[in-house]
């Protein structure tokens, strides 16, 4: 592929999903669709995809960027059920749609039909996400999905190179693939959590914000060659690189994390809108070339049809089976067994000991049926499906051709854009029709934010107290006593105001008789503060704009002025507590 070419097709698709998210589209569908058409134009060169490129170039800082955004805390509260679906439903899918394929293709090995199902096998939360945190999704939901699709591309992918090999004629054992998945799993998170350690690390020494983003741009490309030189997993070096760095974050600099999260939004945007470009612009050549196979384009199509049925059907039953079976194991057999033994007369003295005392059932966190069915429609699949079906090559490494290789990427091609079709689409009525929100989950933000915005208050002006000497000493009683003044009054009164907002708030709810006109305008109340100050703010911008245009004002001024403007903006985005506040 040519600079050109390069610039032509990431210009195209940023385009056409800047368009699909103007007006409420599917972005990966409509740059599919987009690109599709335009493949079809005459004189239009067909597209080669390096897969490497792909998964080395495209894959890190997606994977990256997802995992800076996951709290570690929740992640490891819900591990449970995002490794049962991260992992196991990854493998069940596999060796369902393996044996899909086995059975419909003729000529396609087992090997290889497993190799077509681990491709197929891991979804892509990203869109789902963000539909769920548009439509108030509960955390614990939106928690299990983040988490799983930051592991079940590790999954998948480690599926791939197992099958992969034995396509090449490997003869690896049930022992051989246990050993690559431990290898994989324990060299990836083994060299992202030592990377991400060091990257922090420095990150933490140095006073530029600059180069530490640069820093957190080379971690994820770092991690992922660095693991898969050492037969480690990528992906989870990556995803574990990203979590450390994400919790250790609000350790570094303001202006860092200010610059942090908008870069790594917009890499995204330009990333997945290039790969489905990408994949729309190849399929013209890859339909070609299934048409003219012995099987057919008929027989090719009808066998993607299938693999997507068991694609949308298998998850259901995984998620609704795993979750109530490890329940059941979990209560009935692990709780069972350690109240035996702590009964057990040898083990009288054993029992006292305080690890064992320590010991306690921690129940995974619990969800019903309604939550159960939206995770299991959100199965859509993206990148790394299209990824792993372009990595693929037509003859391994041994010189041996894999078995129907043109009909796998039409395979996933379909398994993709069907799911996006099917589950994407319709998983907003899902959720609206069986009513799976947190509608309280607001309030008790905003109840948080408000406790610890007290608490650090207190803590501050005791903070204060002890230094005041030491300060005394440098600048003197005067000056000190002044600075001390100015820098605690406002605080103060700050948070005497937002207290006393949230108790007359709690007592209006509370108030008999108020008709629901009233009721309609206190919920009313947040965003007509939100709405006023940002007209005030758009003022103060227009006032700032006008005396710089006059020369009244130099630009170096305007942008510093214009800059605090923006961060108290982006308060009133990014918190609820700071959304109320006049």
């Amino acid at each position: 592929m040519e600079l050109g070419e390069l610039l032509i097709i990431l210009t195209g698709s940023l385009v056409v999903t800047a368009f699909a998210r103007w007006r409420g589209l599917p972005a990966p569908l409509l740059t599919v669709g987009v690109a599709l058409l335009v493949s079809l134009i005459p004189g239009v060169p067909d597209i080669e995809i390096d897969s490497e490129v792909i998964l080395t170039v495209v894959l890190p800082p997606l994977l990256y960027s997802a995992a800076l955004d996951v709290s570690l805390l929740n992640f490891r509260e819900s591990r449970v059920q995002i490794a049962r679906l991260g992992v196991g439903a990854v493998v069940v899918t596999a060796f369902a749609v393996g044996g899909v394929a086995y059975l419909m293709i003729p000529d396609m090995t087992l090997p290889a039909a497993l190799l077509v199902g681990a491709v197929v096998a891991p979804p892509d939360a990203v869109s789902a996400a963000a539909i769920g945190r548009r439509l108030g999704l509960p955390r614990k939901v939106m928690t299990v999905l983040s988490g799983e699709s930051l592991i079940n591309d590790a999954a998948s992918l480690t599926l791939v190179k197992v099958f992969l090999a034995i396509v090449g004629g490997a003869s690896l054992t049930l022992l051989d693939d246990l050993g690559i998945f431990g290898l994989a799993i324990g060299v990836g998170v083994a060299v992202g959590l030592l990377l991400g350690f060091v990257a922090h690390r420095v990150r933490m020494r140095i006073d530029d914000p600059v180069i530490e983003n640069v820093i957190g741009l080379l971690l994820p490309f770092v991690a992922y060659i660095a693991a898969e030189e050492l037969s480690g997993s990528g992906v989870l070096a990556v995803v574990a690189a990203g979590l450390y760095v994400g919790f250790n974050s609000p350790r570094t600099g303001y202006a860092t994390r200010l610059q942090e999260r908008p870069f790594w939004s917009a890499a995204d945007v330009v990333l997945e809108g290039f790969v489905f470009a990408l994949i729309g612009l190849q399929l013209r050549a890859v339909v070609l070339d299934v048409a003219e196979s012995e099987r057919g384009l008929g027989q090719s199509v009808g066998v993607a049809l299938a693999v997507l049925a068991v694609v949308v059907l298998v998850r259901p039953l995984f998620v609704f089976g795993s979750y109530y079976a490890a329940r059941a194991y979990r209560y009935f057999f692990l709780s069972t067994l350690l109240r035996r033994l702590r009964r057990m007369p040898s083990l009288r003295k054993v029992r006292q000991a305080p690890a064992l005392r320590s010991v306690r059932y921690h129940p995974q966190p619990r969800m019903d049926w309604r939550q159960l069915t939206v995770i299991s429609w959100t199965g859509m699949r993206g990148v790394v499906t299209l990824a792993a079906a372009v990595s693929i090559p037509t003859v391994t490494e041994s010189s041996i051709a894999v078995p129907a290789r043109d009909t796998m990427f039409l395979i996933a091609f379909i398994v993709t854009v069907g799911t996006l079709l099917l589950q994407g689409l319709t998983l907003p009525v899902v959720i609206r029709a069986l009513g799976v929100r947190d509608a309280t989950q607001r309030d008790r933000d905003l109840a948080a934010e408000l406790e610890i915005f007290s608490t650090s208050t207190e803590e501050t002006v005791a903070y204060v107290a002890g230094r005041r000497a030491a300060w005394e000493e440098r600048w003197g009683p005067e000056l000190t006593e002044r600075a001390i003044q100015a820098a605690t009054t406002r605080l103060l009164r700050q948070n005497e105001a937002l207290q006393r907002t949230a108790l007359d708030d709690a007592d209006e709810r509370d108030a008999s008789g108020a008709t629901e006109a009233q009721a309609a305008r206190r919920r009313e109340a947040p965003h007509a503060v939100g709405v006023i100050r940002r007209e005030l703010l758009a003022k103060r911008r227009e006032v700032v704009l006008r005396e710089r245009d006059a020369g009244n004002l130099d630009e170096e001024v305007m942008r510093r002025v214009l800059l605090g403007l923006d961060a108290e903006e982006l308060a009133m985005d990014t918190s609820a507590l700071a959304s109320t506040r006049s």
